[in-house]
Formats: structure tokens, C-alpha cells, sequence
């Protein structure tokens, strides 16, 4: 009996200008960018901000956030390799991208421009994080187009094969001997190993908490104090993060430092206690209590 799951061969490049593929990845990865950038405006206009200092702040966190997603992947993941060929590090359209690097290269961002124009740090990332899940959803939309970062096998009917990723090929011809040829794709299909569409579960979660961020900003954003609302954030973010982990396949070069944790949560780890502290200082959570007379 062959187990309900979907198929899943979608080309990564939308099409091609000459030799020059537009991928998918590229383009969701653009609009993300485009349209956070959109709302943040009309955000921050509102807030009496000029559109001048707006696309100057735009313009740093671009920059911050796409060297940061390059990095992270390079260093975080595969540093052997890309210390030993630096210039690899280059060819970000070749894919490798890492939001915890990326997060991190927000952050630097972010705080260069403050100091630069004398705006109040946690304030600015406040907003900054406003847009982030949109984004985030955006790129792993992307990364579904690329049938990359997908999860462990599952017999859920909502699993994935993701055709075009050949390492699941040979599991299928072995399955397969003596009821297919091996060449004969469409056969081999029903015994490919079905996935975890973690892209998905990402994506869907991101784009409902942009909705829920969305509103909760509005309703406590002049009430909470500047950071509660990114403490929040990352904290959400970030566990999650966390928990989505154990349904996805190892990154490489790492297997753990125990069987129980993941570069990707290991990572992650930082980002929620982070998280914490911004919720605590924004709470009051670390005032001393006045001594008695």
C-alpha cells in the first residue's frame, strides 16, 4: 500500500534571461525585503520619522542582514571549507544562508546606525522586528522552492519527496528492484522517501506571527518600554527555532555536541535567553527590592 504524501518537483528558477536563471529564492527573497521595507515606512512616517532617515536605515539593515545570512551559513556550518576557499564565501547565489547569522548581522546593524544618527537603539529594533517574520516566511518559501532545509522522513500524508533531492534516489531503486526500471522516475516516485515540509511549517508560523506581532504592536507599542517588544519577539522566534529543529535533517558538518542538541539550536539558545532579558528589563523584572529601615 503506497502512503499518502505529495510530490514535490518544482523547478527553483522562474526563468531564464540568456544563460542567467531567476530563481525563486532570489525573487521571494527580494518581495520580502520590498514589502518589509514598505510597511516599516509607513510605520516610522507616521512616527514623525523622514523618509530620507528611513531608506538610510534600510539600506544598513539590507547590508547587515544579508552579509550576517552568509556568514553565519559559512562560519556556523561549514567553516572548514569556506576558511580553506574564502572567496566561496562570495557566491551567495549559490545558496547557504543562515538566520541566526543573520539576526546577529540585524543587530550590529542596527546599532551602527544609531550611533551614527543618534536614535535610541532598542527603539529602532522594536520596529526592525515588526517585519522579520514577514521576511522570514518569504525566504522559507524560498528555500521550499529549492527543496532545500527539509525535514526528517515522516509517514504523515502531508510528507514531501522532494524529487530533487537525489540523495533519497538510490533508498528508492533498492526499494524498487524487480518492480520498476530504474530509470522510470514516475514508478520510482512511490517508494522516494517522504519528508517533514519543515519549509512549510516555518513559513506558515512565521507569516501568523507577523499577523499576531502586528496587532500586539499597535495595541502596546506606546505602553511597553523601548525592547519589551523585540524581547518578546526573539523569545518567540527563537523557541521556536528551537523545537522546529528536531524535525529536520542535520546540517552539515555537525552532528551535535550531544545526541540531544543541534548546531540550530545551539545557536538559538543565545537568541531566547536574549529574549528573556529584554522581557525582564522591560518588566522590571531585575529591580531591587527597597531595603526595610
Amino acid at each position: 500500500m503506497t502512503l499518502l504524501s505529495i510530490v514535490w518537483d518544482v523547478d527553483p528558477v522562474m526563468f531564464y534571461i540568456g544563460e542567467r536563471g531567476i530563481r525563486w529564492y532570489g525573487f521571494l527573497l527580494a518581495l520580502g525585503f520590498l514589502i518589509g521595507y514598505l510597511i516599516i515606512s509607513r510605520v516610522m512616517r507616521k512616527e514623525g520619522h523622514p523618509q530620507e532617515k528611513i531608506d538610510k536605515l534600510a539600506i544598513f539593515v539590507i547590508i547587515g542582514v544579508v552579509v550576517g545570512l552568509r556568514l553565519g551559513h559559512c562560519l556556523f556550518y561549514n567553516p572548514g571549507y569556506y576558511l580553506s576557499n574564502p572567496l566561496e564565501i562570495l557566491k551567495v547565489w549559490e545558496g547557504g544562508l543562515a538566520s541566526h547569522g543573520g539576526a546577529a548581522g540585524i543587530l550590529l546593524a542596527v546599532w551602527l546606525f544609531s550611533r551614527r544618527y543618534k536614535m535610541n537603539y532598542l527603539g529602532i529594533l522594536d520596529r526592525i522586528a515588526l517585519i522579520i517574520p514577514f521576511a522570514g516566511g518569504m525566504v522559507r518559501l524560498g528555500n521550499l522552492a529549492n527543496s532545500e532545509i527539509f525535514g526528517i522522513q515522516t509517514s504523515l500524508p502531508w510528507g514531501f519527496k522532494f524529487l530533487r533531492n537525489r540523495g533519497d534516489l538510490q533508498p528508492a531503486i533498492d526499494a524498487a528492484t524487480g518492480h520498476c526500471n530504474t530509470t522510470d522516475l514516475t514508478c520510482l516516485t512511490q517508494f522516494w522517501t517522504a519528508r517533514h515540509p519543515t519549509q512549510l511549517y516555518e513559513a506558515i508560523f512565521y507569516f501568523i506571527m507577523f499577523i499576531v506581532f502586528f496587532i500586539v504592536f499597535k495595541k502596546f507599542i506606546k505602553k511597553w518600554k523601548e525592547g519589551t517588544f523585540l524581547g518578546w519577539f526573539v523569545f518567540i522566534l527563537f523557541l521556536f527555532r528551537y523545537i522546529i529543529e528536531y524535525t529536520k535533517v542535520d546540517q552539515v558538518e555537525f552532528s551535535g555536541w550531544t545526541e540531544a542538541i543541534r548546531m540550530g539550536q545551539l545557536l538559538s539558545i543565545p537568541f531566547i535567553l536574549l529574549g528573556l532579558f529584554f522581557m525582564g528589563r522591560g518588566y522590571g523584572w531585575f529591580k531591587r527590592g527597597k531595603s526595610e529601615e
